[in-house]
C-alpha cells in the first residue's frame, strides 16, 4: 500500500516491486516466511494481466504453504494463497477446477473462522459470484439466501460485501425462468438495500478531488 494516497499499488508498480521481493529473497530456503510472501507478491502482481505465468508461481506457493505454513495464522496465511490461485484458474477459463477450489476455500473458512467471520463471508461472495458467472443459478441462490442475512448481522446492511451479496442475489433472481412472488419480493428487497447506499457513494466519490500528479 502507498504511504502517500493509502491505496494498493497496481499495474506496472506492483509487477515491479513483485519482481523485486522475489529477486531479494529468492537464495532463502523454502521455510523462509519472507520467501513466501515474496512469491506470493509476484504470483498476484502477475496475475491481472499475465495469468499464464502466475499459474506456476501460485501453484507452488500454495503447495510450500501445505508444506510449511499450514499452521501459520491459523491458517488464514494458505486461505490467501488459495483465494489468488482460484482467480487464476477461472481468468485462464479452468471454470471448474475454480470452482472446486472456492468451495474448498468456504468450508475452510468456516472451519478456521466461523461462518459470521468477514473472510469467510467474504470467501462466500466470491463463491456466489462465482456460481452465477458459471451458470449454476440455483445453487448460488441458495446459497445467497443463506449467505446475506449472515452479512447484514455480521458485517451491516451497508457493508460494502453485503451489498455485493445483495446485488447478486437479486441478479439470480431476476435470472431465473420461474420465480415464486416470495422470490419476486425477496428481490426487491435486495435491490432496495442496495441502491440507495450507492447512489450515495457514487456522491461522495464524485465530489473528492483529484490527487495532484507528482
Amino acid at each position: 500500500t502507498c504511504f502517500d494516497c493509502g491505496q494498493d499499488f497496481h499495474g506496472a508498480v506492483e509487477l515491479a516491486l513483485g519482481w523485486g521481493a522475489w529477486k531479494m529473497y529468492l537464495a532463502r530456503p523454502a521455510t523462509d516466511p519472507c520467501r513466501h510472501f515474496a512469491m506470493a507478491a509476484l504470483g498476484n502482481a502477475l496475475l491481472p494481466t499475465r495469468p499464464e505465468e502466475a499459474l506456476p508461481v501460485l501453484e507452488t506457493n500454495l503447495a510450500l504453504g501445505r508444506r510449511y505454513f499450514s499452521r501459520v495464522t491459523g491458517g488464514g496465511w494458505l486461505l490467501d494463497a488459495q483465494m489468488s490461485l482460484a482467480s487464476c484458474l477461472g481468468t485462464l477459463g479452468r471454470l471448474e477446477e475454480s470452482l472446486v477450489l472456492q468451495r474448498e476455500i468456504y468450508a475452510r473458512g468456516v472451519a478456521i473462522f466461523g461462518a459470521s467471520h468477514e473472510k469467510t463471508i467474504l470467501c462466500g461472495c466470491n463463491l456466489a459470484v462465482s456460481l452465477k458467472r458459471y451458470g449454476h443459478l440455483g445453487e448460488a441462490t441458495s446459497f445467497l439466501r443463506d449467505l446475506v442475512p449472515s452479512a447484514r448481522r455480521s458485517l451491516g446492511p451497508d457493508h460494502p460485501t453485503t451489498l455485493s451479496l445483495n446485488q447478486n442475489l437479486a441478479a439470480c433472481i431476476r435470472n431465473t425462468p420461474e420465480c415464486a412472488r416470495e422470490d419476486l419480493r425477496l428481490m426487491n428487497t435486495c435491490a432496495a438495500a442496495t441502491r440507495p447506499v450507492l447512489i450515495s457513494s457514487q456522491a461522495t466519490t464524485c465530489s473528492k478531488p483529484r490527487p495532484s500528479s507528482r
